[in-house]
């Protein structure tokens, strides 16, 4: 299965934002959706197609609350993500699975206090399931990352959004105060040799690579 996660501008609630309106929200219904990281949303699509089809669908709202969509590919790798760029580039059959590497960026991955987070508390949209990641670990998070353990379930209040009124029915149940992860600068570097260089802009917990173009390397 392919990954997608999409990060979440620093001034919004992501969550909040895409849930909230009926579009996003009917294009994301029909998955389970996660949170791998602080302000973030992940999901599983059956192929890179599919995922590049899902990020031209939300295309309007990324513009305007993401910072960055990426996508995990299994048969690329299952530890490094991909730009949307390069994801579309893949799907496109403009690089092969094996021309994907050289280029990088790497977040940092630090503990949070929930308290700071953007997304806290989490708002989920009535029609939509969304859950942090719990027991099962971290399935959306790539290299080994530590899991987010009992950090509680969003879920809905159950029925649909109440169009009459124009308004969005939201229940939250309440979140276990548990530090969250968050992605925090990158560093952009190039694979020399097939090792990248360490990350040392920060002392971090763990680290997130993503594989980028050439021209999104050196804007």
């Amino acid at each position: 299965m392919t990954r997608v996660c999409l990060i979440g501008a620093d001034d919004c609630t992501l969550q909040y934002e895409l849930l909230s309106r009926e579009t996003a929200r009917e294009a994301l219904s029909t998955y389970d959706l996660r949170r791998p990281f602080e302000n973030t949303i992940a999901l599983r699509t059956v192929s890179v197609g599919a995922a590049i089809s899902l990020l031209n669908d939300l295309d309007w709202y990324l513009t305007r609350f993401v910072d960055e969509a990426l996508v995990q590919e299994p048969s690329v790798s299952d530890e490094e993500w991909l730009s949307r760029e390069l994801a579309t580039q893949l799907r496109n059959s403009a690089v092969g699975p094996d021309e994907t590497d050289e280029f990088c960026k790497i977040y940092g991955v630090e503990r949070a206090d929930p308290a700071s987070a953007p997304g806290a508390p989490a708002a989920s949209a009535a029609g939509a399931n969304t859950e942090s990641e719990g027991e099962h670990g971290s399935e959306e998070e790539s290299g080994g990352e530590s899991d987010e353990r009992g950090d509680a379930a969003t879920r809905t209040g159950g029925g649909q959004a109440r169009t009459e009124t124009q308004q969005t029915e939201t229940t939250t149940e309440p979140t276990t105060p548990t530090p969250r992860r968050r992605l925090v600068e990158p560093l952009y570097v190039r694979r020399t040799g097939g090792d990248l260089p360490e990350y040392d802009l920060r002392d971090v917990d763990s680290t997130l690579v993503v594989r980028i173009t050439e021209a999104e390397h050196s804007p």
